[in-house]
């Protein structure tokens, strides 16, 4: 009798089965799903009656978990937007989460998850490389562990250095022990594009005080601008054999001047005559806070000015300015500069006429074109959809259109200027802002990769069609 013969085995090895699950994953699901996680973990850490702050007669404030939840992703989302009081109705415990919720939703999830393992010595294979690459918009993944280095180093000393001159100004203003945690957390909070503030006017009361204002200005500048650009830069400037000035580099730099002194100007201009903004103030103290204001829309979140007293065209310039956002592999949000620039330059080729775009005597490739093109698309259906469920779900007469398109472009470039708004919405509006923010903070067309199921190529090409009319 003759023995039955095995079943087949499987064309997948044993060892593929053995991967773990999180190594099986691509770079944009990882970052989706590590950036869910630690806010839930912040949420949760947040919502405990050991991080709420006082009441007048000695009684913890109350903070549920929505809030906490909100509070956890706005931070982790470097946004600033906020549903409740951080100054007030959290405690040094709760700020200082807040503060490390924001230095890792700068930094990335995965970047400093590499750091601890360079820290072990663990060894890293090219999955977990790449992974790093895609978090810090690295080149290529083979020198991303030198890159994240520079970028812990640099950053802690920048962070450093803006806390002991903010110091000199809150030290003498609230105490050492507390001047000291101020200038520490603004100053994470600003480098990071974070916005947060422990007053409860966010820093308007600094609106005339050049250290602050300056200071805070120059750390949002540094982290918005991104590390790839900060590092070619430094090389640039400080290298013997004058390394090349990437043309990532150059467009992002330009773009940011512009916009910087367009902004300024804008400020400047149409709110030079309003009562409640730049009316009252000086000359100098005029141009400090239209800097300011331009700076801080970068994604920032900081505000020297009231939002909800300026008019209307200056608010519609804010959201243009909030929507375009920060660069690439920086601390800030929207669809950024590069982004920005290669869809109107391609669009100003075609309208002359020219089939290829060139920049710095550089052609951009089709590749780019379209990819900028997906993620200024996918951008601007998310805010409209969005906004849509804001107006269906709205239960306020005196919440007008204008405050929630400011408050979901805001939420979305992970800016964190407002209106005034975001504490007078419900809760069902605050879990739109709140997903707003995180597809905001990992990138609308990561997030639809992530989820996006891979397709192998395609065995049938058809013939292109030319006759369909555009325009």
């Amino acid at each position: 009798m003759t023995r039955p013969s095995p079943p087949p085995r499987p064309l997948t090895s044993g060892r593929a089965n053995r991967t773990p699950l999180l190594l099986r994953l691509s770079p944009p699901q990882l970052i989706a799903l590590s950036f869910a996680v630690a806010i839930l973990v912040g949420g949760a850490l947040l919502s405990l009656p050991i991080t709420h702050g006082l009441n007048p007669d000695g009684t913890r404030r109350s903070v549920n978990f929505l809030q906490a939840l909100f509070t956890a992703t706005s931070a982790l989302c470097v946004t600033g937007l906020n549903v409740i009081d951080p100054s007030k109705d959290f405690n040094r415990l709760g700020q200082t989460i807040i503060m490390g919720l924001i230095q890792v939703g700068g930094l990335g999830i995965i970047t400093l998850g590499t750091a601890f393992a360079l820290i072990s010595r663990r060894r890293l294979n090219f999955t977990e490389r790449l992974h790093a690459a895609h978090q810090v918009s690295a080149l290529n993944a083979g020198g991303v562990l030198g890159l994240i280095r520079s970028i812990f180093i640099y950053t802690f000393v920048i962070e450093g250095v803006g806390a002991a001159l903010l110091a000199l100004r809150f030290v003498p203003q609230e105490g050492w022990g507390p001047g000291l945690f101020y200038a520490l957390f603004h100053s994470v909070s600003a480098f990071n594009n974070a916005g947060f503030a422990l007053y409860s006017d966010n820093v308007m009361g600094f609106v005339g005080d050049p250290l602050v204002s300056l200071v805070l200005a120059l750390l949002i500048i540094l982290g918005g601008t991104g590390f790839l650009v900060q590092l070619n830069v430094t090389a640039h400037l400080l290298s013997a054999r004058r390394t090349r000035l990437m043309v990532h580099s150059k467009l992002v730099l330009t773009m940011m001047a512009a916009l910087l002194l367009l902004g300024t100007l804008a400020y400047l201009v149409l709110e030079w005559n309003n009562p409640k903004t730049l009316g009252p103030l000086g000359l100098g103290e005029r141009l400090l806070a239209s800097f300011f204001q331009s700076v801080t829309t970068r994604t920032a979140g900081f505000n020297t000015l009231d939002y909800g007293a300026m008019g209307l065209t200056t608010l519609f310039i804010t959201i243009i300015l909030m929507f375009i956002g920060a660069n690439p592999g920086s601390t800030g949000g929207g669809i950024k500069t590069s982004t920005f620039y290669v869809m109107m330059a391609s669009a100003w080729s075609m309208v002359r006429g020219r089939r290829d775009t060139i920049l710095f005597q550089r052609r951009i490739d089709t590749d780019t074109i379209l990819r900028a093109m997906t993620v200024g698309l996918l951008s601007i259906g998310l805010v409209n959809l969005m906004l849509i469920a804001l107006l269906l779900l709205n239960t306020r007469p005196d919440v007008l259109f204008v405050n929630l398109f400011f408050e979901a472009v805001s939420a979305f470039a992970t800016v964190g200027l407002s209106m005034n708004t975001t504490p007078l919405l419900n809760p069902e509006q605050h879990l739109v802002l709140i997903a707003l923010m995180f597809l905001g903070r990992i990138g609308p067309l990561t997030f639809a990769v992530a989820f996006n199921r891979p397709q192998g190529g395609a065995l049938v090409r058809y013939p292109a069609d030319k006759d369909i009319l555009i325009g």
